[in-house]
């Protein structure tokens, strides 16, 4: 694999049951055990009902296009050759919103409410990130 010149995530001990899920290609999130909420990103309460009692579950990686942007300026090197690309908000049908791209469609396609579902890129033998593409 050839070196990633992309920012990458900072890993924390809180978000690493996350990553090590995408690692393995399942997307995992937090939800309350007190009230129910999934939520991302994971976080020693719950936000809704302030309960400390969590299980990580792993979603099923399908949703819809909340927002997005197209990009067509780089402001990182490493994006240059990817003009124009899609950043969006997508949120998961188990509730959580996650910060993605768009890929495997024209920028012209991507529209709010859009139906999408989760595929892999293995960007390092560490890391692997979820992006999202057009349900066929």
């Amino acid at each position: 694999m050839t070196m990633y010149a992309k920012p990458i995530p900072k890993i924390n001990e809180d978000s690493r049951p996350f990553w090590g899920g995408c690692k393995v290609h399942e997307l995992r999130f937090q939800k309350c055990n007190q009230c129910g909420h999934v939520r991302w990103p994971p976080a020693i309460i719950c936000p809704e009902c302030h309960g400390k009692d969590t299980v990580w579950i792993t979603a099923a990686g399908h949703g819809r296009v909340y927002t997005y942007v197209v990009y067509h300026i780089a402001y990182h090197p490493g994006f240059k050759g990817e003009l124009p690309y899609v950043v969006a908000v997508v949120e998961l049908h188990e509730g959580p919103r996650i910060f993605t791209n768009i890929i495997g469609c024209s920028t012209e396609e991507v529209y709010c409410d859009m139906a999408v579902e989760v595929v892999w890129d293995d960007v390092t033998t560490e890391l692997t990130l979820p992006k999202f593409r057009p349900v066929k």
